[in-house]
């Protein structure tokens, strides 16, 4: 008698979703402090701006934030090195979308966990889109037509579902991401990027400074 057959989901990337990480009150504070300071341009979208980068010490939210985030930064980190590490924050900034404006597709260098922060509500129109990332190892050529049903491989993109005020995105620093444009009002994020304090390679270690 034979077995059934099996389909094996190999090497997934991770992506974590943490719901409240930060309180209202918090959130309301983060949002009336750093929104007025987000005057640097983006040119991905006149539209969008932010603040120059900042760190967790350069404020006593920021530091408050910080703290709440860095054990759900430790808790997806084990996904990535398959072990729990000390972790930093190496920098922290704010971003402000105002309606029309778009952030186009990215990922962030120097660092190996990213994530976002949502502020403010935001329109279904400008949630967070994750890519493959382009010239990546697929087939030159594509089925793609009306009649495909897209799943988990073969798709080119996942949109994240709506976030609230307060929750937390993880994801790998190399993760190609971008926000399409927002048909809502005003979208305000916390963005982060965070690295371990030490890797161990069989002996050969690497420690890193915040």
């Amino acid at each position: 008698m034979s077995g059934q057959d099996e389909v094996v989901g190999l090497f997934p990337t991770p992506v974590m979703r943490a719901p409240g990480v930060l309180p209202p009150a918090l959130v309301d504070a983060l949002v009336t402090h750093f929104s007025a300071q987000a005057l640097q341009p983006n040119n991905s979208s006149d539209a969008l701006s932010h603040t120059r980068m900042l760190q967790p010490s350069d404020s006593p939210l920021l530091v408050e934030a910080a703290a709440l985030i860095t054990p759900k930064i430790a808790e997806f980190g084990r996904h990535l090195f398959g072990e729990t590490l000390g972790w930093a924050i190496k920098e922290m900034w704010v971003n402000v979308l105002d309606t029309g404006g778009r952030q186009s597709m990215h990922n962030h260098a120097n660092s190996f966990a990213s994530g976002v922060v949502y502020l403010t509500e935001t329109h279904d129109s400008a949630r967070t889109v994750f890519m493959k990332s382009p010239g990546g190892n697929d087939f030159s050529l594509k089925n793609d037509h009306a009649g495909v049903v897209t799943g988990p491989y073969n798709a080119e993109k996942w949109v994240s579902p709506s976030p609230s005020p307060g929750d937390l995105m993880l994801f790998p620093s190399y993760l190609m991401h971008a926000v399409p444009p927002n048909a809502g009002e005003r979208r305000i994020t916390l963005a982060l990027n965070a690295i371990p304090t030490r890797l161990d390679s069989w002996g050969y270690s690497l420690s890193f400074n915040g």
